[in-house]
């Protein structure tokens, strides 16, 4: 198992070019299999995760091949609805594959995803969803098994909350359904925009409004190519760190508008922002300024990936911050680890609260889920003395070449692998 060591320190300062979105792409590479021809989707950064969908979508009979940030896939010969459970385990996002699935062959049988453990992530909103298309759904022992007889049929569908997953899904399944599908109070993420563009590129019929989705199912797509959006949370993760090491980064290839609900903080910390054409640049302050109060909200407000990272930041500012997370319930898994670093932090239920002090200090800490590692490293770049991060695996599902772009920018991060860092224990040991 992996782990980051980080020698602490050293002030960030220069230019990255931000990835594609992991959460586009997912979605976008599930919808591939609803499609009865060839696809290219560029811009996919190289992730677990993706790796974990490209392995689905061959176990489903599709040709695919990964190439220089570019996945094609080739679903003309494709026939399987059954997705073997070690697949389904690999990430909480394989249960997109429902819709698409459903929506080309009428049936589909998966077990419960897997993922990162940051609470209740319920698929009761996919399954409700999926049953208004006219879809019977089975449950036995954690398997699924869900038939259409006489294919999906439109349907409207209102969501309790506006779920990113659920809305996809309910996309996916009515691109291809007779009649018209109506989604209200569906998720308004950038990254569903982008799956709703690619497939109305491939032929669908989907209109967005605030709030409001209608689609108006087509007998077949076509094959197309696509350039996945830039992913909004990886670029703000840089903005982090140049922040929290009072340095000035420029992140590149971003779209600044799908950043509109984190800017602000920054700027309430005392950071200096400016935009330009697909480009944010940071100015750090010596010493950052407390939070008010964060409250992570569906899109367009704050967004639940950031809390760990605005945590860490919060941290080693001047004064008392509140961070509120209202989206998943055990998202404080990263506060312990922080507290070992020297933070300051009470939590109670959903709310956490940070007494900032003047440095952290380095020390040796376990990676709870994805953006927690993320939290983790960012407290290291600017923590006294040396920073060991386990259980990189978390980190490796969402970011790529991490360590390397923050070399770039004048970080001191070096990963090691379980045989080097046992062999490197037992030689201490003697």
């Amino acid at each position: 198992m992996a782990s980051l060591t980080i020698n602490g320190g050293r002030i960030l300062n220069g230019e990255v070019i931000c990835q594609g979105s992991k959460n586009s792409a997912l979605p976008i590479l599930a919808a591939c299999y609803l499609i009865k021809g060839k696809c290219e989707i560029h811009n996919c950064p190289r992730l677990s995760d993706i790796d974990a969908t490209i392995n689905i979508l061959r176990s489903l009979g599709c040709d695919v091949v990964f190439l220089n940030n570019t996945v094609t896939v080739d679903s003309t010969k494709a026939f399987g609805y059954e997705i073997p459970e070690e697949l389904m385990h690999e990430m909480r996002s394989s249960i997109i594959f429902l819709g698409a699935v459903l929506g080309r062959n009428g049936r589909a049988v998966i077990s419960t995803p897997g993922g990162c453990e940051i609470g209740l992530r319920p698929i009761d909103l996919h399954i409700s969803a999926m049953k208004k298309f006219g879809v019977i759904i089975n449950e036995e022992h954690g398997v699924l098994d869900c038939k259409c007889e006489g294919g999906l049929k439109g349907t409207a569908v209102t969501l309790s909350f506006p779920s990113v997953g659920a809305t996809e899904n309910i996309i996916l399944a009515a691109a291809t359904a007779e009649g018209t599908t109506t989604i209200l109070n569906a998720a308004r993420e950038p990254e569903v925009t982008d799956l709703a563009d690619f497939l109305n590129a491939c032929g669908a019929k989907i209109h967005c409004s605030a709030g409001a989705i209608t689609i108006t199912g087509v007998k077949e797509l076509r094959g197309a190519s696509h350039s996945v959006i830039p992913d909004r949370i990886v670029c703000a993760t840089y903005l982090c760190a140049a922040a929290v090491t009072r340095g000035e980064v420029t992140v590149k290839d971003i779209v600044p508008a799908h950043l509109g609900g984190v800017l602000p903080v920054f700027e309430e910390m005392g950071c200096d922002i400016k935009l330009l054409h697909r480009q944010i640049k940071l100015t750090a302050p010596v010493r950052l300024k407390r939070i008010d109060k964060i409250s992570t909200q569906p899109y367009p407000g704050f967004p639940t990936d950031l809390q760990a990272l605005f945590t860490t930041l919060a941290c080693v500012a001047n004064g008392t911050s509140v961070i509120v997370e209202n989206i998943f319930e055990c998202r404080f898994k990263h506060v312990p680890e922080l507290i070992k670093m020297g933070a300051c932090i009470k939590t109670e239920g959903r709310v956490a609260v940070v007494e900032g002090v003047p440095r952290l200090c380095g020390a040796n800490v376990n990676s709870p889920d994805l953006r927690g590692s993320c939290a983790l490293i960012i407290a290291g770049l600017s923590a006294k003395g040396t920073t060991t991060v386990n259980k990189l695996y978390h980190l490796d599902r969402g970011y790529a070449e991490f360590e390397k772009n923050l070399n770039d920018l004048g970080a001191d991060v070096y990963r090691t692998e379980e045989d080097d860092a046992k062999k490197s224990e037992q030689q201490t040991n003697s």
